[in-house]
């Protein structure tokens, strides 16, 4: 019996779960491409209204939460405002804005009375002449 213990005993041990475990591919995976349909928009300038400096570990950099109350909305947009005037009372909704993802996306930006609904004034520079 001795003879097997030194078998035993030379055979390398087992690797431990840790080498086995699968790698993240997360970490390593190359970034996906955006999906089509998202617009692409520079940072909105104007007011900051609140900020937050977020907490971080020793060695990582901090972040820095801002809202900011943008000083207008820039955009080469065009829509017509009777034909998304559905029920024809004179503003649009925000459910008839949704046929319309440029002015959904900017509704509550355009709507600063927030009433839920935005008049012709309020898309002055977003009407087709």
């Amino acid at each position: 019996m001795p003879i097997i213990t030194l078998l035993l005993a030379a055979l390398p041990a087992p690797p431990s779960q840790a080498q086995n475990a699968p790698r993240d591919t997360a970490v390593t995976a190359p970034l996906p491409a955006p999906p089509v349909n998202v617009r692409a928009q520079p940072l909105a300038s104007g007011a900051v209204t609140r900020q937050v400096q977020l907490p971080a570990e020793p060695g990582q950099a901090a972040v820095t939460v801002r809202s900011i109350q943008p000083d207008s909305v820039l955009g080469d947009y065009r829509i017509d405002f009777d034909a998304l005037d559905t029920d024809g009372d004179g503003f649009i909704s925000r459910a008839e804005a949704q046929a319309n993802p440029a002015l959904a996306d900017e509704f509550n930006a355009l709507d600063t009375a927030r009433r839920g609904k935005l008049s012709r004034e309020q898309l002055a520079g977003w009407l087709r002449r």
